[in-house]
């Protein structure tokens, strides 16, 4: 027997509710490959860091070559388009609060991004199981009323193909729901990675901006004086 004959008798014998489980299933496997291809190709761990040459710009004052190359660095990573929005609030003479509150309009996004659509795994694992499970009800209410109106001979057959149907719809229902979980866990472990990540560099490029920021107000409060 071939491999889309099985499938088609494994089917007809888990009832209706195998085909709700199935739409569950390819939901699945889509988001799957869209949140892995995003954040296992797209986004790399490492890649959101600070490169020597920004830090040592900030610290000479220089911030209109940092912005440069946050600007440059944002078409690779999104630390640069994080980093990006507080030099360009630094170029226009903003303050410490200024600055965290334009890099944290850009991380908040940013970090939405990370978990969007994940969640929909744990929902979608969820919903097989209890699909599965309906199934198993439905297929043991089968089996026994048809007991109760079979003819002794058949009971033994109708009995069998409604345990048939409640375990096939149990099975389908937990091969759907076990990847679905596992996978959740794995993206979203991967996303609060990335999402570390991210924050420890933005909060350090913060820092760096707000400094020079202190210090350049300084420096004018003393030519002042």
């Amino acid at each position: 027997m071939s491999l889309f004959s099985n499938i088609t008798h494994f089917f007809a014998e888990g009832g209706f509710w195998m085909f709700p489980i199935l739409l569950a299933q390819v939901a699945t496997f889509a988001v799957i490959i869209e949140r892995g291809y995003s954040l296992f190709v797209l986004r790399k761990t490492g890649e959101n860091r600070l490169s020597r040459d920004f830090e040592d710009s900030v610290r000479k004052g220089d911030i209109e070559k940092a912005n440069q190359m946050a600007e440059k660095m944002a078409r690779e990573s999104v630390l640069g388009t994080v980093v990006a929005a507080g030099t360009q609030a630094a170029l226009h003479m903003g303050g410490r609060e200024e600055i965290q509150a334009k890099m944290d309009a850009v991380l908040l996004t940013e970090n939405a991004r990370l978990t969007r659509r994940t969640s929909y795994l744990a929902m979608l694992g969820n919903t097989a199981t209890l699909l599965g499970l309906l199934g198993t009800i439905v297929g043991m209410i089968k089996s026994f009323s048809g007991i109760a109106n079979a003819d002794p001979v058949e009971r033994s057959a109708v009995l069998a193909a409604g345990i048939s149907e409640a375990m096939n719809a149990t099975a389908y229902g937990l091969i759907v729901a076990i990847p679905a979980l596992v996978t959740y866990t794995i993206l979203q472990n991967r996303a609060q990675r990335l999402s570390e990540e991210l924050n420890e560099n933005s909060l350090r490029a913060l820092n760096l901006l707000a400094f020079n920021q202190d210090q350049s107000s300084a420096r004018t409060k003393t030519k002042k004086a």
